[in-house]
């Protein structure tokens, strides 16, 4: 299989060097680099790539307006917004205009690499800790939410992790092993029919489990 081919256009310089090594480090071709949107824009129509990485407070352009300029010309490019903040109106923006994927620059490297194959495979994808702004939009009313079949503590743990809080973290405050943790999590998946942790906890959003 090809390696996916990735622009990053972010105007912190260490920054986008830092994201550019994780990228090409998780097997990941990165084809270009931009540090501003004009500049970003002219990088992604030049090399297409499979998906890019764009800052949402960029200089020129910001990403919100790249993202919506490069829908308008038809791009098949899938986008994933990049950004330090998690306010609703930005969230809900960003998705408006096009994103396929919003990250915060707070998360791993992992969480980045996963938004990015996701968008690259056509899915959407959006940081647990800002899944609750958007599926706020699609959670069914009270007298349509069918019953949780997850345990209290199985929730309790969900809801962490929508958090973004780590398993080992998750065992701390609950004072229980991480073997415990692990374990709950796979009952979880087995039960949403979830491949992953985060998968999990948006489906758990969506249907109004936590």
């Amino acid at each position: 299989m090809n390696a996916l081919r990735v622009v990053v256009v972010e105007d912190h310089a260490l920054t986008r060097m830092g994201l550019s090594a994780a990228l090409s480090a998780s097997g990941i071709e990165v084809v270009g680099e931009a540090g501003d949107g004009p500049s970003g824009r002219e990088i992604i129509l030049q090399e297409r790539p499979d998906v890019a990485v764009i800052d949402i407070g960029l200089p020129g352009i910001d990403g919100i307006e790249l993202t919506e300029s490069l829908r308008a010309m038809g791009i098949k490019t899938h986008i994933v917004i990049l950004t330090m903040i998690d306010e609703e109106p930005d969230v809900l923006a960003a998705l408006a205009a096009g994103a396929d994927a919003y990250c915060l620059k707070s998360g791993s490297p992992d969480r980045l690499v996963e938004a990015i194959r996701v968008a690259a495979e056509g899915g959407a994808y959006f940081d647990p800790r800002i899944a609750h702004i958007v599926l706020r939009q699609f959670t069914p009313t009270r007298g349509e939410r069918v019953a949780s079949p997850l345990s209290p503590r199985e929730t309790e743990i969900l809801r962490l992790i929508a958090e973004g809080v780590g398993n080992a973290e998750i065992a701390d405050r609950l004072v229980v092993s991480l073997g415990t943790v692990k374990s709950h999590i796979r009952d979880t998946l087995i039960k949403l029919s979830a491949a992953d942790r985060t998968q999990a906890a948006v489906i758990a959003l969506r249907r109004g489990f936590i």
